[in-house]
């Protein structure tokens, strides 16, 4: 005697583009219930990569901030400000938590940082109003001094 097969989990699935947030759950829902036949595979796949690149871009922006802000400190003394220090230590903390959260990240820190040096330079030029070519080609600060809640440049 053949099983009955089983009964859909959604009537209907709400198709990925219409509701992202809705496509989410259901898809989750399916997966905790191992009902793999019915999720939308391709697109999880898709958004699990996305995911991780997301998580990546984060962080590349919280150093491209951070290492702007310990450039314009380095090369503009005169205006240094508690603004600048309160989103030196903001950055360092994101940093730390995305990190903490994904070590994979936290190896490639010094190839992240290499990658985001020009757009932090250009960034730094542009609110100190100093040529590019004040700062330095390679970025002249090590990862553990970047990452390093009592260091700043002098």
């Amino acid at each position: 005697m053949a099983l009955a097969k089983e009964k859909p989990l959604f009537e209907v699935q709400t198709d990925y583009e219409d509701d992202f947030e809705q496509w989410c759950y259901e898809q989750a829902e399916l997966l905790r219930q191992r009902r793999f036949s019915e999720v939308d595979l391709t697109n999880v796949v898709e958004e699990l990569e996305d995911m991780g690149k997301n998580q990546r871009c984060a962080l590349s922006s919280s150093y491209r901030v951070l290492v702007a802000h310990l450039l314009k400190w380095h090369f503009q003394t005169q205006l240094r400000s508690r603004s600048w220090e309160s989103t030196i230590d903001r950055e360092r903390d994101n940093i730390v938590d995305y990190e903490k959260m994904n070590p994979s990240l936290g190896a490639d820190a010094k190839q992240i940082v290499e990658g985001i040096y020009r757009r932090s330079v250009r960034e730094a030029a542009k609110e100190t109003e100093l040529p590019k070519s004040a700062f330095p080609l390679d970025c002249p600060y090590a990862v553990e001094q970047i990452r390093d809640f009592d260091w700043m440049p002098e």
